[in-house]
């Protein structure tokens, strides 16, 4: 399996197509970001790739695997990330 793409790839590669420096890319990478997380209470759209959004859990019983013993997993709000249809097909192709 290759390996992810990391930051600096991704910003050098922004760069690149977009002719802007690398510090830039970086910056723009990093702003994207810190909107995400501030926004993704309203769910946070990135069009093409995927949606990011706030979810409610409800308690359930689980099972220690270890012991086989039955315990009380509490309610919380977790961050999902919901692809895009359109991504989806540019990845897996249309079936």
């Amino acid at each position: 399996m290759a390996k992810s793409m990391t930051k600096s790839q991704i910003a050098d590669h922004i760069a690149g197509k977009a002719a802007i420096t690398k510090k830039a890319a970086g910056e723009l990478l990093e702003n994207l970001a810190a909107l995400a997380y501030k926004e993704a209470k309203n769910a946070f759209v990135l069009p093409g790739i995927g949606k990011l959004v706030l979810a409610n859990r409800k308690a359930r019983m689980g099972r220690n695997p270890q012991t086989g013993e039955a315990i009380k997993i509490p309610a919380k709000r977790v961050v999902k990330f919901r692809v895009a249809k359109a991504a989806k097909d540019a990845i897996l192709g249309k079936r």
